[in-house]
């Protein structure tokens, strides 16, 4: 009849231990639950006792049960008919280490979370936990190497993070050898060597950014994203024929073999990045070179159209032959570092969501900002076009983007901004925001991606807008989905941006160069609405106290008699974030209001004379 359905004995006068026998059922069946329970109670105790600071679990203690079937009585418990599934304590500041000789007396324990604290010392045997299923370790200070079979027997272990934990070391074998793993996150530690290969395949989600691993990528990962390999390190990429030339056959190129190599260095310090870690997917296709799949069909003209007149020539075999290093990418495109011919140092930004107008359309939309000439926009020199991507190619700037310098890894080589730095960027950047929008006077949002790492610095910290006026040529849907003009309030209230939309995206850009802080928008591309995690940037500005403390600790060369200029430099980027679009200031006010701002309280000097023009040499 049914899964659920339950007959029951009539209970005759003839049978009394009937009834006997079914009560008798039920207490041993609660009695072994509260065995059970008492045996968790027992370990958990031991376990908060092995914790140097173990007393901040209030609520565990002998005289009540973890469990009430699925209700967990103890904090960071997950429960499942009355015995502890899983145990949750993040964000805890625990200190001590994880004993697992503890832990593997919890019979049904199957998830662990002690993400965000600092625990440390050597790192546990997970072995003994041989019905795990998720282990999330992320942000603790193990700063020790994993012993080879500490992953040993975890035939059941589907997810694994242990990001951002200092651990060194080669990958133990036995974290290779898991046949459930689908996810697994290394990043941020200090793993040396060959990344291996996994025996399962495929890794769904995977991480190894900022590590210092050597060596080629194996191909059950080559279909992750580049940035999941990024950081200090060195990777060679072998671009396969298969890949490179899945449509059409190399026959421009003068190589040795079918295959194209890329000497890639990565350089990229930011996540969340979405491009191919084969690198470069660029089909290598020539006006009169007939492919030998084909038949004899003239393949179309893979020509760089040149903006410039004064710029060096060099064609797209040139950029192809060239070393690249990966710069940057996300969903809305990918930024390349290559040496055109061992010579020029350029830039190529890949973008594939642009087929919102034709060709010629789309030609004469580039010529229109080649015409564009001031210090602070980064000219485009060239771009090719076809149908499912564009390229479009610039001079390469020193010291990558701003975003790179507010939020990568401090080094000697790369210094943190200073006070008179970020104010020198920040006049920049409106000062070309302000060309865009007198030269640019038909565009809605004469920008429309403005954000930190849409902002290049020169050897001189000359701040250079890129990514502009594109928001014309690209597809709506993606726009809509990635750009930071649609991030903006008007378009999540009224469905709409406006003239004053690129002002609210510079507001948000001065509060992140002023605190430090990253906004949600700025450096995620997502197609989910964030306008809630951006009220939360902003108000975690505005509900500060309004002096030195609130500035980015990682800035210097200020000091209390640079604090009023500092402080009306921060009131202006909150002004410029005003959700009501009609009480937003314009981009003139804005200038004003900036050039306004001096280096220190009350100096006279024009400071805009001190450093603005100076010549990148």
């Amino acid at each position: 009849m049914g899964a659920h359905l339950y007959v029951r004995a009539p209970l005759l006068p003839s049978s009394p231990m009937s009834a006997h026998s079914g009560r008798f059922f039920v207490l041993i069946t609660i009695s072994i639950i509260h065995l059970v329970n008492g045996l968790d109670s027992e370990t958990l105790i031991e376990f908060k006792d092995s914790l140097i600071n173990g007393q901040k679990l209030t609520t565990w203690i002998a005289t009540n049960t973890p469990c009430n079937n699925d209700t967990a009585n103890w904090e960071g418990l997950l429960c499942a008919n009355g015995t502890v599934r899983g145990i949750k304590l993040e964000r805890k500041a625990l200190e001590g280490n994880i004993d697992t000789n503890i832990l593997s007396r919890l019979s049904s324990l199957v998830s662990i979370s002690f993400n965000n604290n600092n625990l440390k010392g050597v790192f546990p045997d997970f072995g003994m936990l041989d019905g795990m299923q998720e282990i999330f370790l992320s942000n603790n200070r193990f700063a020790s190497e994993i012993p080879a079979n500490a992953f040993k027997g975890l035939k059941w272990l589907e997810k694994l993070d242990l990001a951002n934990n200092r651990l060194i070391g080669q990958i133990p074998a036995s974290l290779t050898r898991l046949p459930k793993l689908k996810e697994l996150m290394l990043q941020g530690n200090e793993f040396e060597g060959e990344i291996p290969k996994f025996v399962q395949g495929k890794l769904t989600v995977a991480n190894f950014a900022n590590n210092h691993f050597r060596g080629h990528i194996p191909e059950g990962l080559q279909h992750l994203p580049a940035s999941q390999f990024a950081g200090e390190f060195r990777f060679i990429c072998i671009v396969l024929k298969k890949y490179v030339m899945n449509e059409y056959p190399l026959t421009m190129l003068d190589v040795k073999s079918a295959a194209v190599i890329f000497a890639v260095t990565i350089l990229s310090r930011r996540r969340h990045h979405e491009i191919p870690a084969q690198v470069l997917n660029l089909n290598t296709r020539k006006e009169g070179v007939a492919s030998p799949h084909k038949g004899n069909k003239t393949e179309v003209s893979m020509n760089l159209t040149f903006l410039a007149d004064d710029e060096e020539r060099f064609d797209f075999a040139d950029l192809l032959k060239s070393p690249a290093a990966i710069l940057g990418s996300g969903m809305f495109g990918s930024s390349y570092q290559t040496a055109v011919a061992g010579r020029k140092v350029m830039v190529v930004k890949r973008f594939k969501q642009m087929n919102n107008v034709g060709k010629e359309e789309f030609h004469e939309h580039m010529k229109r900002l080649s015409r564009l000439r001031h210090p602070n926009i980064q000219p485009i020199v060239a771009f090719y076009y076809r149908k499912d991507e564009k390229l479009l190619v610039s001079n390469f700037a020193d010291n990558i983007s701003l975003a790179f310098h507010l939020h990568g890894n401090q080094s000697d080589e790369v210094q943190s901004l200073n006070w008179p730095t970020r104010l020198k960027i920040i006049k920049g950047a409106v000062r070309g925001l302000h060309n865009l929008y007198i030269n640019l006077p038909s565009l809605i949002v004469p920008h429309g991606h403005l954000k930190s790492s849409n902002v290049l610095l020169t050897k001189n910290y000359n701040p250079l807008l890129t990514d502009y006026g594109l928001v014309p040529v690209t597809n709506q849907e993606h726009a809509r989905d990635l750009m930071m003009a649609y991030k903006s309030p008007e378009y999540n209230q009224l469905g709409r941006i406006s003239k004053r939309t690129d002002i609210w995206c510079l507001g948000i850009m001065i509060l992140e160069i002023m605190t430090g802080k990253i906004p949600a928008n700025a450096l995620h591309q997502s197609k989910e609405n964030d306008i809630d995690h951006t009220d939360d940037f902003i108000s975690s500005v505005t509900e500060q106290e309004f002096d030195i403390n609130m500035f980015d600790k990682e800035m210097t060369g200020f000091d209390k008699s640079n604090e009023g200029e500092m402080i009306k430099l921060l009131k202006i980027g909150l002004s410029c974030c005003e959700k009501d679009v009609n009480k937003r200031m314009d981009i003139k006010q804005v200038l004003e209001r900036i050039e306004d701002v001096r280096e220190k309280d009350g100096a006279e000097e024009d400071f805009q004379s001190t450093y603005s023009s100076e010549p990148d040499k």
